[in-house]
């Protein structure tokens, strides 16, 4: 009888943890990437390095600019080295989901006309940061193996 797959599935056998953080990191690597594509990202000309001057709007509600793609571009990045282990994988989900966390009471908490606001943040990626943040950290922190 022949068998229903004719190539076995990449994710098999690897611990859940492994296959979590690397969903999250080629997440992050797509909104690196579209966040440098014109179309996706509304108002491309006026896409900056950083600051709260850069009015691009990636799916016309996320504010990005140079820098933000690159620090999600650098994170999907690092996201897939971590996940190469199990120890590396829900570390790159309880940091990183930390650190947006941090990033998300940062967007919170600072003022969106000054220098501060260097990345840029906005309500809509507040929202998004919260999520990450908690997604990435409850996956990192529940997704540990129980040992017998």
């Amino acid at each position: 009888m022949a068998h229903a797959r004719a190539r076995a599935n990449p994710a098999d056998g690897k611990p859940p943890v492994r296959r979590g953080a690397g969903v999250v990191a080629v997440v992050f690597l797509l909104l690196g990437l579209l966040g440098f594509l014109p179309g996706v990202t509304s108002d491309f000309p006026a896409l900056r390095f950083a600051g709260h001057h850069s009015d691009a709007m990636l799916f016309g509600a996320l504010q990005v600019s140079v820098l933000h793609n690159l620090v999600h571009l650098l994170t999907g990045v690092g996201g897939l080295v971590l996940a190469r282990t199990a120890t590396g994988a829900r570390a790159f989900l309880v940091g990183g989901g930390t650190f947006y966390l941090v990033l998300w009471l940062y967007g919170v908490v600072v003022d969106r006309d000054s220098g501060a606001n260097f990345l840029p943040l906005n309500p809509a990626g507040d929202w998004l940061h919260l999520g990450l943040g908690l997604v990435m950290l409850a996956f990192g922190l529940l997704s540990a193996r129980s040992h017998r």
